[in-house]
């Protein structure tokens, strides 16, 4: 059984049913529903005597150091069962690092421990590498994003790495860590035993001058598949650097987000021959990035490489325009893996619309999820949106927001939205003006088809 709540107001009479239901739930989610430390007392009992619940999610309560001292007087029961914890944005201090230690410490049960956007400090942080350090934890998640952590804390999570062959993911974003620390960081990786997984460095202060030492992360851990370090200013210096780690045969990276790194269309001809040669590569967001039109047409090359199974591309505000909408389209039209095409605040209007659709209309495209929010698109192109969204079963979702496509182009959507053939679930148009009566029409066709969901 399973409790997913978020965002409600909890009365007290609607708190004590929600308690009786608690009893025998195996998951309890309860994010941003105004809960506080006199409702973690509660909680405590439940994870006392249910032995059933694996995971406890709490995002965004203020429950307090007080809050999770209550908590962890369940989790030290011998009857607690409980595998995943949930405590983002939930107030706390480095005060509560002491009382989680010991539930690190002594409860083999939790594997996954999400703590970000709290402010646990350095300080704190450490005292948790200590539990993480004892033998009886397994730890194999940890999340620690926007925990104001410095330089000073690598030490002791190296340590705890080298102590922790279960751990499989770590995210470390958005902390002021800098080169320095990253560098020993990555040392650290490569001697410990564990099998990483996901390693994220977003906004961490890394520039180039760390990325040879992220590249020897990814020769020698084959287990990781996930690296983020979008928002770091590492150049085409940097990226061309931690390609080479990208590239090496023992590299099975699967997913490779690269937003806000300063890259430029030079870097394009080092991450199309990662797209077309590297088969366990299935996501890459290179949002915020000035590749330009000729960079795209590079990636578009690589895109239609037998070898390229690229699943996902988020080219975002990339300072593309209708000019390299050609080699897009021939790109969809050639590979049949890529399922999600965010492209999103590039000038593209409705010249280069038009011809992305002739590549998404073709038999070998597979698209998915298509995002053209912020375009330039007006109502002149809706009729060739429409009649891929009929055409299309696959196309399942649709971002159209931020284009002023008025009445007429809203008119033309609604009309492929009808047809039996569509199979759009979800239709994007946030800021977008259109008549009293067309958003008659929208409700009308919600109400007639309730598998789509439109969002604006």
């Amino acid at each position: 059984m399973e409790l997913d709540i978020q965002c409600e107001e909890m009365s007290p009479s609607r708190w004590a049913e929600l308690l009786t239901t608690m009893k025998s739930c195996k998951t309890i989610r309860l994010d941003d529903c105004n809960l506080s430390s006199s409702n973690c007392e509660d909680l405590s009992s439940i994870i006392n005597t249910n032995p059933s619940l694996t995971e406890l999610k709490l995002n965004n309560n203020e429950l307090g150091d007080e809050g999770v001292e209550y908590l962890c007087k369940g989790l030290l029961t011998p009857s607690c069962s409980l595998q995943k914890l949930w405590l983002q944005n939930c107030n706390l201090t480095s005060a509560s690092c002491e009382t989680l230690r010991s539930v690190l410490s002594a409860q083999p049960s939790l594997t996954e421990l999400h703590v970000g956007d709290n402010r646990l400090g350095t300080a704190g942080v450490k005292v948790l590498c200590q539990g993480m350090m004892n033998p009886s934890c397994k730890l194999q998640k940890l999340q620690l994003e926007y925990c104001e952590l410095t330089a000073d804390i690598v030490g002791a999570l190296n340590a705890a790495l080298q102590s922790k062959p279960t751990l499989k993911e770590l995210s470390l974003s958005n902390n002021t860590l800098g080169d320095t620390a990253v560098k020993q960081l990555c040392q650290g990786l490569v001697e410990a035993s564990c099998n990483l997984e996901l390693l994220h460095l977003e906004n961490c202060g890394i520039t180039s001058d760390s990325c040879m030492e992220i590249s020897a992360v990814l020769r020698n851990k084959s287990s990781l598949m996930d690296l983020s370090v979008g928002d770091n200013k590492i150049g085409d210096s940097g990226l061309a650097l931690l390609c080479q780690g990208l590239m090496h045969p023992s590299c099975k990276i699967q997913k490779l987000w690269l937003w806000d790194c300063d890259l430029t269309s030079a870097s394009c001809k080092d991450l199309s021959r990662l797209i077309s040669t590297k088969e366990t590569l299935a996501e890459i967001s290179l949002i915020d990035n000035n590749l330009r039109d000729s960079g795209m047409e590079m990636l578009c090359q690589a895109l239609k490489d037998p070898k390229s199974k690229l699943q996902e591309l988020w080219v975002r505000e990339c300072g593309l325009t209708t000019a390299c909408c050609k080699a897009v389209s021939s790109a969809l039209s050639t590979n049949k893996h890529l399922k999600v095409l965010h492209i999103g605040e590039n000038k593209l209007g409705d010249a280069g619309v038009e011809l992305l659709c002739e590549g998404l209309m073709h038999p070998n495209c597979n698209i998915q999820s298509l995002w053209l929010g912020n375009c330039d698109l007006t109502a002149g192109c809706c009729a060739t949106l429409a009649t891929a969204m009929a055409t299309k079963q696959c196309l399942t979702e649709l971002d159209l927001s931020y284009n002023p496509l008025d009445d007429e182009g809203i008119r033309k959507i609604c009309e492929a939205l009808r047809k039996p053939s569509c199979n759009i679930q979800q239709l994007i148009l946030y800021d977008i003006l259109w008549s009293s009566e067309v958003d008659d029409e929208l409700r009308a066709l919600e109400e007639s088809k309730p598998e789509v969901k439109i969002i604006s």
